[in-house]
């Protein structure tokens, strides 16, 4: 194969994977009724000018399915974090009791249930969309090297290979939904 054709099929495999991965990190955030740190990684902080996320101020933990405890390194961070949560809307009320921070996870009603389904679906269709975005980049640059000389069923060849990475990634992007969805719907 080709250097170029072989560069650009690089490329659109690392986009592809770089869809997958934000994917992956969008639905950690996604409440599934159950404690995941994950819930707390876009809250940040001021700390002493800095604004820091909350993970490198504290410590987080999960001591039970329901419930996160968050403990800060400096116990005057505790009115900054509470106001941060309580900022970041992220639909749990923090308790300070002083020393630490602790976020109750309510069991998940029916209708949120399917309110987050909705949310795996479109952060899923999302990432299909960036895989075909990713496709169209490659067969647009296999395009131009046809037109600076590449032979036709190299060109061929590579778009092939681009087709079957792009339904390898949907069918990836649709598990990975999958399985979120039932994680979402299993009470």
């Amino acid at each position: 194969m080709n250097e170029e054709v072989e560069l650009i099929t690089d490329e659109t495999r690392d986009r592809m994977e770089k869809t997958i991965e934000h994917l992956e990190h969008e639905l950690a955030r996604l409440r599934a009724g159950r404690s995941n740190p994950a819930l707390l990684d876009g809250i940040t902080v001021d700390y002493y000018g800095v604004i820091s996320p909350l993970s490198q101020v504290s410590n987080i933990n999960t001591p039970d399915p329901k419930t996160i405890l968050i403990q800060p390194w400096e116990k005057n961070m505790l009115g900054i974090i509470e106001k941060a949560i309580m900022a970041a809307n992220i639909g749990l009320t923090p308790v300070n009791n002083g020393e630490l921070i602790r976020l109750s996870i309510p069991p998940l009603t029916e209708e949120r249930r399917h309110q987050l389904v909705k949310q795996v679906r479109g952060e899923g269709e999302t990432a299909k969309i960036s895989v075909r975005t990713a496709r169209k980049w490659a067969n647009d640059e296999l395009k131009q090297l046809l037109k600076d000389g590449l032979p036709e069923d190299m060109e061929k060849e590579a778009v092939d290979i681009v087709q079957e990475m792009t339904h390898s990634y949907n069918t990836r992007v649709d598990k990975i939904m999958a399985l979120k969805e039932k994680d979402v719907m299993t009470v």
